[in-house]
């Protein structure tokens, strides 16, 4: 969606003061632009919805793990959630405290874990009984802070989301149960060299009601009751933005608000990700054809599913815009797509878009998450550059390079 960064101005479609047409001529296309005005707007929205609590922001760098954008995050007084080794040096070359880094997934790895706890990261949330032991294992023999553990609970409500974006539910792979919980709550003495200090849940993305947050929070605080050592709720991301004008997006301060009495005696942690970028992100595409069959018309693009696989992957919309806004209002219903040899690869169906020719570039908005980040080189297709307009909303800059064909055969042998 359009927003007060991604806008027209006098028909060209701008990011802040900056033209994408100015962007394009020099970069070319494919090309992921982001607004760091428009990223750190979003932050401040929820520290600012969150500043009656002891809260502490962790962006969730999978979203968007580009180092120019987190080092503005990092200095806007967000830490980081990462979920591998990798995010976490990404994380400590953007500037951010070890103690403000939270290391979470299903599969840490030894070596991993290991990496973590010699760079004294924050927190670990833990969740696996087995993850409990390793951690505490190697603790005892590298020379680090006693790791501060939360306790990841499922506790088993459906969130009304897309299911490959649910994961509080019973079927999920994600966290421990109730009564694994309580379990290893009770024999705290088995581990000694962490320190068990908060509970986590986060039950899906994209969660438009409020209720099943408030929910999982109950029940996860019925759960830590009986022990007071136990004072931080990391309650997560999952605040959703609007793929659609009629997405119903619950307001980030009714969002704090419905939880502001189960929490107000805890200190609490979030991990937003989508929420923050998502909406300062676009991937800008050049049109190469255009194809009428079949009673429908395709604009063929020269982006694919290997820079953005969301609309393939999730079924997931985005709005696509001309760069240039058209002299009338006259829109057909446009299949977007790309030149990738897989019927799925389609960025957008049924797109109201005037008539295009080749040439013409668009712009798929709200591709600032879950973007660049699962852009692959499927096809031997090159990642494209990613282009950060600064916070003066003024100047950019190119924060990644374009991949070259050297790029793609640079760890390969030919025997």
């Amino acid at each position: 969606m359009l927003n007060d960064s991604i806008h027209y101005i006098n028909g060209s479609l701008h990011c802040d003061a900056v033209p994408v047409q100015e962007i394009l001529a020099q970069v070319g296309s494919p090309v992921y632009v982001y607004s760091l005005k428009r990223a750190l707007h979003n932050l401040k929205r929820i520290q600012t919805a969150f500043a009656g609590y002891d809260a502490h922001i962790h962006y969730s760098a999978k979203a968007n793990a580009n180092l120019t954008l987190l080092r503005h995050l990092v200095q806007g007084g967000a830490g980081i959630d990462a979920v591998s080794a990798g995010e976490i040096h990404r994380a400590l070359l953007a500037g951010t405290a070890p103690s403000n880094i939270v290391f979470a997934g299903v599969g840490k790895t030894p070596d991993e874990l290991a990496y973590a706890l010699e760079k004294n990261v924050g927190w670990f949330n833990v969740e696996n009984v087995a993850e409990c032991g390793l951690i505490d294992s190697i603790a005892s023999q590298v020379d680090c802070l006693p790791p501060h553990i939360a306790l990841r609970f499922n506790p088993d409500i459906s969130a009304s989301t897309h299911p490959y974006i649910a994961t509080g539910h019973g079927g999920a792979k994600f966290g421990l149960t109730a009564d694994v919980i309580a379990d290893l709550l009770a024999r705290q003495s088995d581990f000694p060299n962490v320190v068990f200090a908060g509970i986590h849940l986060h039950i899906g993305s994209q969660l438009h009601d409020t209720d099943a947050t408030r929910q999982a929070v109950s029940a996860a605080l019925d759960l830590i009751k009986p022990y007071p050592n136990i004072r931080t709720v990391n309650i997560g991301g999952g605040l959703p933005v609007a793929y659609k004008a009629d997405d119903p997006v619950p307001d980030f301060d009714a969002f704090a608000q419905t939880l502001a009495p189960l929490l107000k005696d805890y200190t609490v942690l979030l991990e937003p990700g989508r929420s923050i970028i998502a909406d300062a992100g676009i991937l800008v595409a050049n049109t190469l054809y255009v194809k009428k069959q079949a009673g429908q018309t395709f604009v063929i693009t020269d982006a694919s599913m290997s820079e953005l696989i969301r609309p393939a992957l999730y079924q997931a919309h985005h709005e696509i815009v001309p760069l240039i806004e058209p002299a009338d209002d006259t829109r057909y219903a446009t299949q977007v797509v790309g030149p990738v040899c897989e019927t799925a690869d389609v960025l957008g169906r049924n797109i109201l878009l005037p008539d295009m020719s080749p040439g013409e570039p668009l712009a798929i908005l709200n591709a600032g998450a879950y973007g660049m980040v699962m852009a692959s080189n499927y096809n031997q297709r090159l990642r494209p550059p990613e282009v950060a307009v600064m916070p003066d909303g003024q100047t950019w800059q190119i924060t990644r390079r374009r991949e070259t064909w050297d790029d793609l055969l640079r760890m390969e042998a030919i025997l």
